[in-house]
């Protein structure tokens, strides 16, 4: 517990004696109580000395860096929403996105020779130093000899060092922040923070292991192969381990290069349009959507192609929830208040007791005031505030299935608006979704999908007799009152959060002689 709870006493520290204080203020005033505990811990809200000629985004890009891997993912996420915490502060948080410090080159090539047979291995002809570095990996070219002797032109991607200790040590901290924050603040319960934290872990221990990502990227590859405008590079599975992935190397250019693109005759509002179109395709249509789309993993072909890479956080929709997703933006779009309020009861959004019409006025608060305007005069802090304010309202439950989309959703529009500040992403939205809701709603889809419906429940038949014994050993549990639904499906969570709870029972203890010791050191 102790060693979460130092973990968290040195985030805040890092951030007072930093001056990134004074960045947060800037985006967001914090609470009085908050201000004493940044003052407790760092002394002061100014910082060093030798950090007072650097700009507020500079003392927060230095801070986030230097705390981690979680934090640095954070930047890169408050990068792309200059409209939240100004273009300066964002400017200078895009240099957390590609730029960080290279490990050494002779580390990658023994993690090279460790995770590759000796055959591949000796298939890589050249090995060039890091030209990205990133929080969780690096970047190199190469080149490799395919079975004919020719040499192909890669890019091969190689873990850092020890990153997924340290990655797990950062998310235990938050773990224990979020438990303490739902516990003590009842009104964050639904917000449900410690099953976002098991989901970001999970997602995240999948992103260390590069032949989860290999695959994510060839099924991406086989989704989108047919889609004009989006090209993904191809797999060298022979030279792609646990720390290890090569893929085609990409020749494009940054999309964040606006003025190097527009030197290349690139549509810039055509290719704002199409980043949000792809994005949106891939969600609805194929329910498999790449889920970390910030500028630095976006490359653009002198034929205009969107190129994307890092395939390490990708996200998942059911049918469900792709149609319930798809008529809810439909709906904003159509300015239809009633029907997007029906959709939110019928995926069970919110609960059945709340008043139909209410909530379609509330909806109405929110979409009214964005449409006849462009997306640089709307405030995406303010429609975001007034959205926490109406789940509140409503007693709503996070759909953590769908915060990934949320997520990615306000990323791409941000990517979107650095190309083009009028991009209006309702309108470019309409055409994909009236095409998708088409094809689910047309007369053959629908027979198709009875068809499927019922090849799976044939399929099925032969185990039925398994299934009858299952169900009837559950009846007998029920008729001895021992069955608990919840047993099985969060026995993780469960484990987790008691763990939590018999932290928290300590912590108050554990924060004071903390604050003594730190108080009789530093002063």
């Amino acid at each position: 517990m102790f060693k979460k709870l130092f973990t968290l006493f040195k985030i805040g520290r890092k951030l007072s004696t930093s001056g990134a204080t004074s960045s947060i203020y800037e985006i967001y005033n914090p609470p009085i109580t908050i201000k004493i505990l940044f003052f407790i811990i760092g002394f002061s809200f100014n910082g060093k000395k030798n950090n007072e000629n650097l700009s507020s985004g500079a003392k927060l890009c230095n801070a986030l860096q230097s705390m981690g891997t979680t934090f640095i993912k954070l930047g890169q996420f408050l990068a792309t929403r200059p409209d939240i915490i100004g273009e300066n502060i964002a400017k200078e948080l895009e240099k957390l996105q590609d730029k960080l410090p290279p490990f050494d080159l002779e580390e990658a090539k023994n993690i090279l020779r460790t995770e590759l047979e000796k055959e591949n291995f000796d298939k890589i002809t050249s090995f060039s130093n890091p030209i990205a570095a990133a929080s969780i990996a690096q970047v190199h070219f190469a080149k490799i000899k395919d079975s004919s002797g020719n040499e192909k032109e890669v890019a091969i991607k190689i873990l850092r060092p020890k990153i997924e200790k340290i990655f797990n040590e950062e998310l235990d901290a938050l773990m224990l922040l979020a438990y303490m924050v739902q516990s003590l603040i009842k009104k964050t319960k639904r917000l449900k923070l410690v099953e976002i934290v098991q989901l970001l872990r999970e997602i995240t221990n999948v992103e260390m292991d590069l032949r989860f990502e290999a695959a994510a990227a060839n099924e991406l590859y086989e989704n989108t192969k047919n889609d004009i405008g989006f090209k993904v590079p191809k797999i060298y599975w022979n030279q792609t381990g646990k720390k290890v992935l090569c893929l085609e190397k990409v020749e494009g250019i940054s999309i964040r290069e606006v003025e190097n693109l527009k030197s290349q005759n690139i549509d810039i509002k055509k290719l704002s349009r199409d980043i949000i179109q792809h994005f949106l395709r891939h969600a609805v249509r194929d329910g498999f959507f790449h889920a970390d789309m910030h500028q630095g993993n976006l490359f653009i072909t002198k034929d205009g192609n969107i190129v994307p890479v890092d395939f390490g956080i990708m996200g998942r929709l059911d049918k469900n929830n792709r149609k319930y997703l798809a008529e809810i933006l439909y709906g904003f779009i159509k300015r239809d208040y009633k029907k997007v309020a029906e959709v939110h009861f019928m995926a069970g959004l919110v609960p059945k007791n709340v008043s139909k019409d209410e909530f379609a006025q509330a909806l109405r608060s929110i979409g009214e005031p964005i449409f006849g305007q462009s997306v640089k005069n709307i405030s995406g802090g303010k429609l975001l505030s007034q959205l926490f304010e109406i789940t509140e309202k409503f007693n709503m439950q996070t759909q953590i299935q769908l915060l990934l989309l949320q997520k990615t959703m306000v990323v791409v529009e941000g990517v979107a608006r650095k190309l083009d500040p009028d991009t209006n992403i309702w309108m470019i939205s309409k055409p994909v979704l009236e095409n998708w809701l088409r094809e689910i709603k047309d007369p053959i889809n629908e027979a198709s999908k009875v068809i499927t419906e019922a090849s799976e429940v044939l399929k099925r038949l032969p185990d039925l007799p398994n299934i009858m014994d299952k169900a009837n050993d559950v009846m007998s549990l029920i008729a001895e009152g021992k069955f608990n639904p919840n047993t099985f499906a969060y026995r993780s969570l469960k484990e987790e959060e008691l763990k939590l709870e018999l932290m928290r029972n300590k912590i108050l203890g554990g924060v004071l002689v903390l604050v003594i010791i730190v108080l009789i050191v530093f002063k």
